[in-house]
């Protein structure tokens, strides 16, 4: 494959992208630390290069299902911050009407079908998904994310066995970010290099680079071709890592500074404002005003939730 180059405009969407989910989701720990988020919260953060250069490869009519990890992947999709802030708070306003919280974001009108709280419960959903566009003849795929810790779940080989064949258009991404809840790759199996599992079933499958936007694009356009050309699913192991713990009850004790030091020189979007400043694309005053814009949105989503109501009493028997 040639090497892909992108334009301007791609590196300035995926630079606002990423910051916008990586600003977010620090908001949403120090309301967390305010208890004015409750429940369970796992944040994106270290792992936006993964939705963004997603994005930038499929169209909007292409679907996404993901783990519990879910912001900035409803984000991605175009969730709007104040639909996704209300639903952390659990308001009415929120995109899952209040009832969802962290772990279940869904939006219909943007094809994201979740947020799911059962570890590896997406995957067959995801699979169903590809099959209703195939069934539809429709040239539409699904993009169905998962973490390293769902690898251990017995539904995803049977999913990759009737994926494969059915030829279903869907696009598998194991999100790796090494620790699962909080053990690593190394002490869960033989298998280090997760992608392998795939060929088993005769699946192109591939390890990616999930710190860089294009590698990712690069990736998800290949798999999606060939999902919509009917020669069916592709496995993804986008190599990831997060810089905080599993949720935010999580103090990460398992790891070392240093090892997460190192990542953070690696950082997505350091490296997408560093090629912008690079190539003379926009002036730092310019980053500043895009840094602005985007604080001034979570500011926005934050009064947005604080002001909206709870869901009323008789909304319990609602979508149930």
């Amino acid at each position: 494959m040639a090497k892909l180059t992108f334009s301007k405009e791609t590196y300035l969407k995926w630079f606002e992208e990423m910051l916008l989910m990586r600003r977010f989701e620090e908001k949403a720990a120090q309301l967390y630390g305010q208890q004015k988020i409750r429940g369970f919260c796992h944040l994106y953060i270290g792992q936006e290069a993964i939705v963004a250069g997603t994005m930038s490869a499929v169209t909007k009519d292409d679907n996404h299902i993901t783990a519990y990890r879910d912001h900035a992947h409803a984000l991605g999709c175009g969730v709007s911050a104040n639909a996704v802030m209300a639903e952390l708070y659990g308001k009415a306003t929120g995109c899952s009407g209040g009832k969802g919280g962290s772990m279940h974001m869904f939006s219909k009108e943007h094809k994201f079908f979740g947020g799911h709280g059962i570890v590896g419960g997406q995957i067959p959903l995801g699979a169903g998904i590809a099959m209703a566009e195939q069934y539809l003849g429709t040239k539409n795929i699904c993009v169905c994310s998962f973490g390293d810790g769902a690898v251990r779940q017995g539904a995803l080989h049977e999913t990759f066995n009737m994926a494969m064949l059915w030829k279903l258009p869907v696009i598998f991404i194991c999100e790796n970010n090494e620790y699962a809840m909080g053990t690593s790759v190394e002490r869960t199996t033989n298998v280090l290099d997760i992608y392998k599992i795939g060929l088993a079933y005769d699946m192109p499958s591939y390890q990616v680079d999930g710190m860089q936007c294009e590698t990712v694009h690069e990736a998800i356009a290949n798999a999606a071709t060939r999902a919509r050309n009917g020669e069916g699913p592709t496995l993804l192991e986008i190599k990831t890592y997060r810089y905080r713990g599993h949720s935010m009850s999580d103090p990460a004790k398992y790891r070392t500074k240093e090892e997460v030091e190192a990542y953070k020189l690696q950082d997505p979007i350091e490296r997408v404002k560093k090629t912008i400043l690079w190539k003379k694309w926009t002036t730092e005053a310019d980053i500043e005003n895009i840094e602005l814009k985007i604080e001034n949105i979570v500011a926005e989503s934050v009064e947005f939730a604080e002001n909206s109501p709870y869901p009323t009493e008789d909304a319990l028997y609602s979508d149930v």
